[in-house]
């Protein structure tokens, strides 16, 4: 099903625009923040072994607001695939 913003009304237009706005803002202003939690759990990696990826889920879950939860796994999932593109 294709998406067309020209079917919504004006408001809903600003409402969408508005709400991309707000996580643009959000994500410049939490990039650094997420890249540095990121780290810290890949750095937990080799110790916790076998029950990392278990432990990192359950990190993320207790992070808040959830934005800054899907904006530190995202950069998780950048880290781990670059240091696998790079062995």
């Amino acid at each position: 099903m294709s998406f067309n913003l020209a079917n919504l009304s004006f408001q809903e237009r600003a409402q969408i625009e508005a709400e991309k706005s707000r996580l643009f803002e959000f994500w410049q202003s939490n990039l650094g923040k997420a890249k540095g939690e990121a780290a810290r759990l890949i750095a937990e990696k080799p110790r916790r072994k076998s029950k990392w990826a278990e432990w990192v889920r359950a990190e993320l879950e207790g992070m808040s607001p959830p934005e800054f939860s899907n904006l530190v796994r995202s950069e998780v999932n950048k880290m781990m695939a670059a240091a696998s593109n790079n062995r």
